[in-house]
């Protein structure tokens, strides 16, 4: 009878699933599988994003700024990501011909009062972008870099507008950008009149325009008039931001023929101008896994083939009971830990991040993860940490049985809400900040409920089959009998202290993987493009490396000498390199960010903690799994009498 609801609850999980995965499949995409052609003439319709600053953190709604609206504002369907990352997709009045340039279309006149002359210059101050959208391309700002090769890099969006000081006054005055010149590039079948759009590229000016007369929607402008053939080429007379002014919003567009096809029209924005870095990040890590990696072959070929050989030879009792280092500890290195509980709910978590994260990895490389999918890469972590969620149960449930417990489902129900409890708390609480400010970026209601139907029906039932299934199994046998009196520990040398060792362990793991931190840091804060996923590939495999080969030196140092207590010290080892991670943030946060409200600080802060402490759960898991595999292979290797 208690198989009953178990299979039921996994029948209505994998409904759920199977439900989640079609839906998704309709949004899904591939590089250079699904472009849309269009005919000359034919109408190119530009959406508009949410507006963004690297200063506040906080995005908001396009239409949170009095700008011109078309008649009907349509929202555009959102994945679950974008509606986490704060995207807000609308329709937009600005609308083009394919293949047919325009000049100084006016959009519409605006009339300052004292609120949107407030609300403008409050975005003026914290320097927020205009992000567009047209055929899924997002709108970049074109700027040559002042270095030797003076190569060209694209920032998201255009700036809101500008404060300067202008005309001999000493105050500073503020600036819309009100004239957008646009470009699109385009790239022809040469046998037909179709074309792909290839690039979206702007330029803002801000301009005071004129005209003649009253104003009526006739009026041609004299500071932007193709007739007289003047066009707006700088912002020589800007057009500022005060109350009562009149603000006129134009726009330009040309379409330029390119080379590059829509296969590859990715590769402009996504090209990294300093691979090098990266190159020599990799070497680095390297380096130290080469390091780490001679010094484990030279405990596994010398000292422990030697120490294997010495023990197996050992004839007599006296000779037994002469024996030092690691031999000496064999009954009491498998005794069970102080709070194997939360061990095997930590070691169960990170089994089920290091699957999502290996999983998502692969797909990324192969290009399964476009950045056109905005928002695809979250939702597929999303979906994937769910899934997990069958061998976090099992492995979980598999290491308690074998410290001869048989609570299984307890194990399992803390493996299922240890990790997502404290997730869902931060995010709850950081939530709540961003919806008291107003943002775009605050999480619905709805989308809320959707997170708690992930957890709870999918992930929860999943790692509750993973767990029943992991306590059937046989439990793991140790490969030498446990003492019923415990060993006492002789008194350690000051660098054999845990947490001096703990402390020691972090460093490796993280120097390893540090350059590439700082890319994922100015990617996540800093709203530039990332999609080098096979160097990040290439950083975790040396990260994992590093972690095994760090916790298993130190836990062979820590047998050494008669300490046996390794279970949580090779977690905590590896583990330890989240504190560095979150150290580093904080010096990223004070060096590369310009954030400057408490609110955005505070976002800043609660988010590097909690990717902290996924990364601590991570490399624990990674280091625990290193020590348990090499204790278990030593003293297998030995004859115990």
């Amino acid at each position: 009878m208690a198989r009953e609801p178990l299979a039921r609850d996994l029948c209505i999980s994998l409904c759920i699933c199977i439900l989640l995965i079609a839906h998704q499949s309709t949004c899904f995409y591939l590089p250079g599988v699904a472009p849309e052609d269009f005919w000359k003439g034919d109408p190119l319709r530009v959406k508009v994003n949410k507006l963004t600053s690297t200063k506040t953190q906080l995005p908001y709604s396009y239409y949170s700024l009095p700008y011109c609206r078309p008649k009907r504002i349509v929202d555009s369907a959102e994945n679950l990501g974008e509606v986490l990352r704060g995207d807000r997709i609308e329709n937009s009045p600005y609308v083009f011909k394919m293949r047919e340039p325009q000049l100084c279309n006016v959009v519409c006149r605006l009339i300052l009062d004292e609120e949107t002359t407030k609300e403008f210059k409050e975005k003026i101050d914290d320097e927020y972008r205009v992000n567009m959208i047209l055929d899924n391309l997002p709108l970049v700002v074109p700027v040559r870099r002042l270095d030797q090769d003076s190569s060209i890099v694209y920032l998201h969006g255009f700036l809101v507008g500008l404060k300067r000081q202008y005309s001999g006054f000493k105050e500073e005055k503020y600036f819309i950008h009100n004239h957008l010149a646009f470009v699109v590039r385009y790239h022809r079948d040469p046998e037909l009149e179709l074309s792909r759009i290839v690039g979206f590229e702007v330029k803002p000016f801000s301009v005071k325009h004129e005209y003649e007369g009253q104003w009526s929607e006739n009026t041609r402008l004299t500071t932007c008039d193709p007739h007289a053939k003047k066009l707006v080429t700088s912002s020589e007379s800007p057009q500022e931001v005060e109350d009562k002014k009149e603000i006129i919003f134009t726009y330009d567009v040309e379409f330029e023929a390119s080379d590059v096809k829509w296969a590859y029209r990715w590769d402009t924005y996504l090209l990294m101008a300093d691979d090098q870095i990266h190159w020599f990040s990799i070497v680095n890590s390297l380096m130290i896994v080469l390091f780490l990696s001679g010094m484990v072959a030279m405990i596994m070929l010398r000292t422990l083939y030697r120490d294997i050989s010495k023990y197996n030879q050992l004839e007599t009792q006296e000779e037994a009971q002469e024996e030092t280092g690691w031999k000496l500890v064999h009954g009491d290195v498998f005794r069970p830990p102080s709070n194997p509980d939360l061990l095997c709910v930590y070691v169960g978590t990170g089994v089920q991040f290091f699957g999502m994260i290996v999983v998502t990895m692969i797909f990324a490389a192969l290009g399964f993860l476009s950045p056109s999918n905005r928002g695809g890469l979250m939702t597929a972590m999303l979906l994937l940490w769910v899934f997990m969620g069958l061998f976090a149960g099992y492995t979980s449930a598999r290491l308690y049985k074998m410290f001869k417990r048989t609570a299984w489902k307890k194990i399992s129900l803390g493996t299922a809400f240890m990790f997502p409890a404290t997730a869902f708390a931060v995010f709850f609480v950081l939530n709540a900040l961003i919806w008291g400010q107003r943002s775009s970026g605050a999480v619905p209601f709805q989308t809320m409920f959707a997170l708690l139907l992930l957890w709870f029906g999918i992930s929860f039932p999943f790692v509750l089959v993973g767990g029943f299934v992991g306590s059937k199994k046989p439990a793991i046998e140790d490969p030498v009998r446990t003492n019923k009196i415990a060993r006492q520990i002789p008194e350690q040398a000051w660098y054999m202290n845990p947490l001096c060792s703990i402390l020691i362990g972090g460093i490796l793991p993280f120097g390893a993987v540090f350059v590439e931190l700082f890319f994922i840091l100015t990617s996540i804060w800093l709203h530039q493009f990332y999609y080098i996923f096979g160097f990040l590939f290439i950083v975790f495999v040396i990260l994992v490396i590093t972690c095994a080969e760090i916790a298993i030196v130190l836990c062979y140092f820590q047998l050494c000498s008669e300490d046996y207590n390794w279970w949580w010290r090779s977690y905590l080892t590896s583990g330890s390199s989240a504190l560095y991670l979150f150290l580093y943030a904080v010096f990223y946060f004070f060096t590369k960010l310009e954030i400057t409200k408490p609110i955005s600080g505070v976002l800043y802060f609660g988010y590097m903690l909690l990717l902290s402490y996924a990364f601590f759960v991570l490399t624990g898991t990674i280091g625990f799994c290193a020590c348990f595999w090499f204790t278990r292979l030593i003293y297998s290797s030995v004859k115990i009498d």
